[in-house]
C-alpha cells in the first residue's frame, strides 16, 4: 500500500486517511523504554506501509499508549492523521482502576489537554467520545466539542458505539466525521441501524476490533492460544469456543485457497462494505501491521462477500463482555 493509494475520507470534510489504519490499544501495558522500542517500530512499519491514521485513547493503559504514540511520531507529525477519546474517566483515588463514563462540558475540557500534553502535540485530528454518557443530554457533549473545534485543539469529532438517535442529534449542534464502532466478520449488528444512519449524513465508519478480537487471524486454535483480556471475553469461554473455532477455519480455509493470511480476508471483507469503511486493527508487532496494510490489494468476489458475511449469524457469545454499556443513548435536552 502507498500513501496515496484508494484513500479514504473521514465524514463528508474530513482529512483523507488509510484505507486501513493503527489502533494502539495494544499498547498500555507500560511506558518505559521496551515498550517505547516495540511502539516506535510498530509506527515505522506503519508508516513504511502507507498508514497515516493512528487511533488511541486516555484510558488505554490508562495514558501509556497516548504517550508512547506521541513519542513515536514525534518529528513526523505532519504525516499523520491522529484520533484520540475521552470519556471513561478514572477515579484514581476512591476506587482505582474504576472507569466511569463522563460526557460533561467541565470534564471535556480537562481531558483534551492532557491528551494534548501526553501526545505532545496542539491539536489532535479527531477526538471521540469514547462512551455516550447516559446522564448527559449529546447536545450538551457535542457543545463542548464543538468549542474545541473553534479553539483550534480539534479538527474533527467522533461517536464511538452511538445509538443512532444519539448520532442524528450529535450531528445537528456539530459534524460529526467518524462513527467508531466493534464490525468484522463475527459482528455485523451495526449494519441495522448505525451504519445507514452514519451513511445517511456522510459520516465515516471506523471498525475496531475488525479481526473479531483475534478469531480472524488464524493464530487461536485452542483456549491456551488466548490471552489478556480475552480470556474473559464470552467469544472465548469453553462452551463457545468450538463454535467459533469452526467459523474462524472457514476464514482460514478461503484464505489458504487464495494464498493470502486469514487476516487479509477479513479485512478485506469490510474494505469491500463500503469506501467509507475504515478499519482499525492493533497489533504490537510490525510484521502484522504490514500484513494488515496487504489487504488492500485484495478483492474479493461477491460470492466469497456472501459466504463470510453469513457467518456472524453462527457466532457464539455476546460481542461485548459489557453490552449493556454499548449503544447507549443520552437524555434528551431539557
Amino acid at each position: 500500500m502507498t500513501e496515496t493509494a484508494q484513500q479514504r475520507r473521514l465524514g463528508a470534510s474530513g482529512p483523507l486517511v488509510s484505507p486501513i489504519g493503527l489502533g494502539f490499544m495494544s499498547f498500555r501495558t507500560g511506558s518505559g523504554p521496551d515498550d517505547q522500542r516495540q511502539a516506535t517500530a510498530v509506527v515505522d512499519a506503519a508508516l513504511d506501509s502507507g498508514i497515516t491514521f493512528f487511533d488511541t485513547a486516555d484510558v488505554y493503559g490508562p495514558e501509556h499508549s497516548e504517550i508512547l504514540l506521541g513519542r513515536a511520531i514525534r518529528g513526523r507529525r505532519d504525516r499523520v492523521v491522529l484520533a484520540t477519546k475521552f470519556g471513561n474517566a478514572l477515579d484514581r483515588d476512591s476506587n482505582p482502576g474504576h472507569r466511569r463514563i463522563d460526557g460533561r462540558p467541565e470534564y471535556i475540557r480537562t481531558a483534551i489537554e492532557a491528551s494534548l500534553r501526553r501526545l505532545g502535540v496542539d491539536h489532535v485530528d479527531l477526538y471521540y467520545q469514547h462512551r455516550v454518557d447516559p446522564t448527559v443530554p449529546i447536545e450538551d457533549t457535542v457543545g463542548a466539542l464543538a468549542e474545541l473545534v473553534a479553539a483550534g485543539k480539534v479538527l474533527h469529532l467522533g461517536l464511538s458505539e452511538p445509538g443512532p438517535q444519539t448520532i442524528r442529534r450529535a450531528h445537528a449542534v456539530h459534524p460529526i466525521a467518524a462513527i467508531q464502532s466493534e464490525w468484522s466478520v463475527f459482528t455485523r449488528d451495526i449494519e441495522t441501524d448505525t451504519v445507514p444512519v452514519a451513511r445517511e449524513l456522510g459520516i465515516a465508519l471506523v471498525p475496531y476490533s475488525p479481526l473479531g478480537r483475534a478469531w480472524l487471524t488464524g493464530a487461536v486454535h485452542s483456549r491456551g492460544d488466548v490471552s489478556g483480556q480475552r480470556t474473559a471475553h464470552p467469544r472465548f469461554a469453553e462452551e463457545n469456543f468450538a463454535t467459533n473455532h469452526a467459523l474462524a477455519e472457514e476464514v482460514s480455509a478461503l484464505a489458504a485457497a487464495l494464498g493470502v493470511r486469514p487476516s487479509q480476508v477479513a479485512l478485506a471483507w469490510l474494505l469491500g462494505r463500503g469506501d467509507d469503511v475504515i478499519p482499525i486493527p492493533g497489533t504490537r508487532h510490525p510484521e502484522y501491521v504490514r500484513e494488515n496494510a496487504g489487504a488492500v490489494g485484495i478483492r474479493l468476489t461477491e460470492d466469497q462477500q456472501e459466504r463470510l458475511g453469513k457467518l456472524a449469524e453462527q457466532v457464539a457469545g455476546e460481542r461485548s463482555i459489557r453490552p449493556e454499556s454499548l449503544g447507549t443513548e443520552a437524555p434528551p435536552k431539557a
